[in-house]
């Protein structure tokens, strides 16, 4: 039983969050290269491979993957906002192989406050391409099930109260002393930057499964 609990932290299918937000604009999606063959489509929680393009309304290219920096293509996990809205909203049920073009409203993108070159209030434009899909190492569905308060982080007291939970589910009577022992060595283990939370990317996402 010990050993099924401890496993929370990467157990559980992924399915997509949905629940009472209100509507976002969209994310206008031109399929411009699709794969005979499909094996797999994207979904939250995948770690996709992609090279990409940005364009502002008036056709400047803002950066290129392939030809800035190291020019080699990006690693990121879809749905955990670690990327913009357009993209986790824009980038699923894609192919490996597949390339498509976004058109993104400001709001799915940088916002009233733009960031970098990109102006306040811009709609942009991404030609991308999905190179690779790999299974995500965490479950998206678990953290939105522990996440009590919506804010995109655990704390000590939601992972406590989901453990409680999943002793009651399987039969056990709550252990106190034994649910702090399991969360202080979650923590210990998971919270890399010691802030006192779990942070979706904590949770979801780790550089060494790459």
């Amino acid at each position: 039983m010990l050993l099924t609990v401890l496993s929370w932290l990467c157990s559980a299918l992924l399915v997509s969050v949905s629940g009472g937000k209100l509507p976002e604009a969209e994310v206008e999606i031109d399929v411009l290269h699709r794969p005979f063959l499909c094996h797999r489509k994207s979904k939250y929680g995948d770690i996709l491979l992609v090279h990409h393009e940005g364009y502002f309304e008036n056709g400047t290219m803002f950066h290129s993957s392939r030809t800035e920096g190291d020019k080699n293509a990006v690693w990121f996990t879809l749905g955990i906002r670690e990327v913009i809205k357009g993209w986790d909203k824009g980038l699923q049920d894609m192919c490996s192989g597949e390339k498509r073009k976004l058109v993104i409203p400001p709001a799915l993108a940088y916002g009233k406050e733009g960031r970098g070159k990109i102006p306040p209030e811009s709609t942009l434009t991404f030609i991308i391409e999905v190179l690779e899909i790999r299974n995500g190492p965490r479950s998206h569905e678990s953290f939105q099930e522990m996440d009590l308060n919506d804010d995109w982080k655990l704390s000590k007291h939601e992972v406590k109260e989901y453990l409680r939970k999943e002793f009651e589910r399987h039969g056990y009577p709550p252990n106190d002393t034994l649910h702090e022992n399991m969360v202080a060595d979650i923590f210990a283990k998971e919270d890399e930057n010691k802030d006192g939370f779990i942070s979706s990317r904590e949770f979801t996402y780790k550089h060494d499964e790459l």
